[in-house]
């Protein structure tokens, strides 16, 4: 007989009450009697320990201090049951409740309720079992078999290392099933990668620190390779032995995938595969920190196909993209493994030597050897669309030795030595040179101060007079002069080529554009200059942008001028491209807009009749080569003549600059000039000092 059977018998005396009451504080498990109102008489030690009341504190309260039923009416009904006669000495009831501990917290409870008979009413005994651990372990279980069968695959081995338990992620990475690993070693998935000493340092790991974490190439049942990321823990059991150990491990070959395609965007040019400037400056870092330690010369060569625009606007991008990708194979196949072949983009390629000597001699000897050979290699003909084409290319390069230079310097040393070789005449190799450097520089610096001098109006107009037969004045030329804060006076033939390359001379060209045309509304109220024209240099560049009429015609408006007082002075090289573009723009400027035209420098340039008679000019400018060695019969004379003759004949107006002496005015005279411009009339002057220079000339 069981101790609940005991206190439950049908009958009970009171001698017998006493010892049931001895039993149930004996008992380690929770234990209370209430009667039928739910009035708790007794309460165990154990239910004491489980509710955190003292005897004499619960003793006297009703069951709901302990059990706060949801629904008291249906606890009622539960009470009432307890106390029929014929449920008594069974248990009536056993069902999951809510406890509540002295401190309030909340936690669930199996009672078993069961009525036994005494003299007086019925006594009810509460046997109560506490839930709550129980539920944290099924929890845990729960969780624990949720986590197993992840997308992570897990396998435990024994301290022995043979394969115990695996999960289904297991399986479908590996593509064993549970069945053909368990009892096995995990050598089975080795992919043969990685050496003894790979795996020494890892078991080291796992025995030092209980764990390891890295990178495994393995083999899959199929014979697949694959990278996974691996943890690897020690189990230890109470006595601190391994007992077992557990792996996790992903496949990460997409990962590994998209980390190289990733890598392969950072570093390496998409159309030829050959490592990008990034990459280069890496391994030019590395290049010069080794260099600086065996104290051998390298070197750096920049190589530039010839006239690649040409061919890419005649044969198209494929094409041009066709012979990159071709000479991107002859550099890596000449240079070799060992050196880097590198792509900086469009058709600018380079190539890094390392370690070639450690003398200078030596190193230049080998390296122009080196380059001539890739200059002769990219020479020989390609097979581009089943059409022979033939390319060359201009190399530069720029020996190292040690981290005395930058990585930046040095590409920058080798470019200019490219240039130089295209400045050369292409398709050959030269070796930097400082004094290239320096002129460089030099430039660069000018550039820079050119820009300030925009922003900072330190550019201003000189007027230089230009007369008739009479040497009466009939108009000026503006000419444009830079007095820089500290270098004084820069002369236009050391800023003007800076600006043309640079593209700044749109900029200036507006800026003397507009100048030009504020100052001939000023003349307007001056009577000694209110009939001058005045002449403006337009370039090149100034002339093609594609608003340049719109432009001339706006400060027109703008400052209110007769149209025909500016005459723009436009160089031979504007009718090089697109004529007929030029002569759209020029008949628009001449016939709507209403300015004059004059041809500058005429016969110094590419002087054509064929275009010359479709271009709608108003005058030819003599250049002054010509008439500086202006003398009677020489070759000049007769090339001045027919100038002349030759505008005559188009009905042009023709002004000769650059005149000194009386002897060179005479000779254009009698050959039929009608305007002069020179020194001998008036050098360039100021504003104030050209003015002056107008008040003491006859007026027109």
């Amino acid at each position: 007989m069981t101790i609940q059977d005991q206190v439950t018998s049908h009958y009970v005396s009171p001698e017998s009450s006493v010892i049931a009451k001895a039993i149930l504080e004996a008992v380690l498990v929770p234990l209370i009697t209430i009667d039928i109102r739910g009035q708790l008489l007794s309460f165990n030690v154990a239910a004491q320990n489980l509710f955190g009341y003292r005897s004499d504190e619960i003793v006297g309260h009703t069951i709901h201090k302990l059990i706060p039923e949801a629904y008291p009416a249906e606890h009622e009904t539960f009470l009432a049951e307890y106390g029929k006669a014929e449920s008594c000495g069974v248990v009536i009831n056993e069902r999951e409740v809510m406890g509540r501990r002295k401190d309030g917290t909340i936690f669930p409870v199996q009672l078993s309720v069961s009525a036994i008979k005494t003299e007086g009413e019925p006594l009810l005994i509460g046997v109560l079992f506490d839930l709550g651990k129980q539920k944290n372990i099924e929890n845990e279980l729960r969780i624990a078999a949720a986590a197993f069968e992840t997308q992570e695959a897990i396998m435990v081995t024994d301290a022995g290392g043979n394969i115990v338990l695996v999960n289904k992620a297991f399986e479908k990475i590996t593509g064993y099933s549970p069945e053909e690993v368990i009892g096995r070693n995990p050598r089975i998935l080795s992919s043969g990668r990685h050496d003894s000493a790979f795996y020494a340092q890892m078991w080291q790991s796992i025995i030092d620190t209980g764990n390891w974490r890295g990178q495994i190439w393995d083999r899959a049942k199929s014979g697949k390779l694959y990278p996974k990321e691996v943890t690897i823990t020690a189990v230890k059991g109470v006595d601190g032995k391994t007992i077992h150990y557990v792996a996790f491990f992903t496949d990460i070959s997409l990962r590994k995938k998209s980390e190289e395609e990733i890598n392969a965007l950072a570093y390496y040019d998409t159309l030829t595969r050959l490592p990008n400037r990034r990459l280069l400056v890496d391994r030019l870092e590395n290049a010069l920190a080794s260099s600086a330690l065996s104290q051998q010369y390298g070197a750096l060569l920049v190589i530039d196909l010839d006239k690649f625009k040409a061919l890419n606007d005649t044969r198209g991008l494929e094409v041009g993209d066709t012979l990159l990708v071709e000479v991107a194979r002859r550099l890596k196949f000449y240079a070799g493994k060992i050196n880097t072949v590198a792509r900086l983009g469009g058709d600018e390629f380079v190539i890094l030597l390392e370690t070639i000597a450690a003398d200078e001699v030596s190193s230049i000897q080998f390296v122009e050897k080196f380059a001539e050979k890739i200059r002769s290699v990219l020479a020989a003909p390609y097979l581009l669309k089943q059409i022979t084409q033939y390319s060359s290319s201009s190399i530069g390069v720029c020996l190292f030795k040690g981290k005395a230079d930058s990585v930046n310097e040095l590409i920058k040393r080798a470019d200019m030595a490219m240039y130089q070789a295209k400045d050369s005449g292409r398709n050959c190799v030269c070796f930097f040179n400082p004094q290239l450097q320096q002129s460089v520089e030099s430039r660069a610096v000018l550039e820079a101060d050119m820009r300030i001098a925009i922003t900072h109006q330190q550019f201003q107009l000189y007027y230089q007079i230009q007369v008739n037969q009479g040497q009466l004045p009939i108009g000026a030329e503006a000419l444009i002069r830079w007095n820089h804060p500290k270098r004084g006076m820069v002369s236009p033939a050391q800023f003007i080529p800076i600006a043309e390359e640079s593209m700044l001379i749109i900029e200036i060209g507006l800026w003397v554009l507009e100048t030009a045309c504020q100052q001939l509304a000023i003349w307007k109220d001056c009577t000694q200059a209110r009939h001058l024209s005045l002449s403006v240099n337009v370039s090149a560049a100034q002339f093609k942008q594609d608003n340049f009429v719109e432009v001339v015609e706006a400060f027109i408006k703008k400052y209110r001028i007769e149209p025909s007082r500016l005459k723009l002075e436009l160089t031979e090289s504007i009718a090089l491209d697109d004529l007929d573009i030029v002569i759209a723009k020029m008949m628009a400027l001449r016939y709507v807009v209403g300015v004059k035209l004059s041809l500058d420098d005429f016969g110094t340039g590419f002087s054509c009749l064929s275009y010359l008679k479709r271009l709608p000019l108003d005058q030819l400018k003599i250049d002054q080569s010509f008439v500086r060695e202006l003398k009677d019969k020489s070759s000049d004379a007769v090339l001045v003549k027919s100038i002349i003759d030759m505008a005559l004949n188009f009905g042009l107006d023709v002004i000769a600059e650059g005149v000194e002496t009386e002897i060179q005015a005479a000779l254009l005279k009698t050959n039929g000039c009608n305007s002069y411009q020179g020194y001998l009339y008036g050098k360039p002057l100021p504003l104030e000092q050209f003015e002056a220079l107008l008040s003491v000339s006859e007026p027109y």
